[in-house]
């Protein structure tokens, strides 16, 4: 009798210590479950951004800042552009961003910008896209504006303004803005002030902007040799040698 209490108290310690190892093991699969382990990091991950974005408005409000809200996306139509003899403002391009810098590189194979011919021809085409100009004619502008890049004028390189902004005489420089990009946006926030009424996307940088929209109040000039006379002095044909280096571009 006392041989079988043994041996039942050997076989329960034994089964107990099965139930145990399995019990342990169930649970040590449930805490390194690689598909649960994953869920839990990309749950964190998710998260981070909003926390993130949480602690930078409290931040700015202990400190009595704003956070300002995204500029919103453009609402407003825009006319495609379908021919190269199409002279307005506003539309779309109609040279690839590969056909301004080639011709660009043609004239002048060693501009005076502080980014690369291709970096400078993107910001164009973005900030064109963005407020509805035509990016291939403004980059045309630039290069009557500032001699294919060359300069020489009033106007120097580290200024980034490629449209003579603000050069009202030999004497005047004109603006001066902090990076390529800015002087590009300035560029085509000027042009706006002339082809529309409409605010641009960004905050205005075109110092001039508040100047010509005052002047011009509900009228727009919304064709390029419009500009004749009033972006160039005399400029008699000013607009139609822009649209004649924007077809040469097309060439390319």
């Amino acid at each position: 009798m006392r041989k079988e209490i043994v041996l039942c108290g050997i076989a329960a310690a034994a089964l107990g210590g099965m139930i145990l190892a399995v019990s342990t093991s169930g649970e040590a699969r449930r805490v390194h479950d690689p598909a649960t382990a994953t869920k839990v990091r990309t749950e964190r991950t998710a998260d981070a951004p909003e926390k993130a974005d949480f602690r930078a408005r409290i931040d700015a409000l202990l400190n009595g800042q704003t956070v300002p809200p995204a500029p919103e996306e453009p609402t407003f139509s825009v006319p495609r552009t379908l021919s190269e003899y199409d002279t307005a403002i506003i539309g779309t391009p109609l040279a690839t961003e590969e056909q301004c810098v080639d011709y660009l590189l043609s004239v002048n194979p060693h501009p005076a910008i502080s980014v690369s011919p291709r970096e400078l021809v993107a910001y164009y085409y973005q900030e064109g896209a963005r407020e509805g100009i035509r990016p291939d004619v403004a980059f045309a502008q630039a290069l009557k504006e500032t001699g294919f890049f060359r300069y020489g004028g009033t106007v120097t390189p580290d200024q980034n303004n490629y449209c003579g902004l603000g050069t009202t005489s030999t004497q005047v420089k004109g603006a001066y803005f902090p990076t390529s990009q800015m002087g590009v946006r300035a560029h085509i926030q000027h042009l706006l002030a002339y082809a529309s009424t409409r605010k641009p996307i960004y905050p205005v940088i075109d110092p001039r902007y508040n100047l010509v929209r005052n002047v011009y109040g509900a009228s727009t000039l919304g064709h390029w040799p419009d500009l004749n006379g009033r972006w160039a002095v005399p400029g008699d044909s000013y607009g139609q040698s822009i649209l004649s280096m924007f077809r040469a571009i097309l060439q390319k």
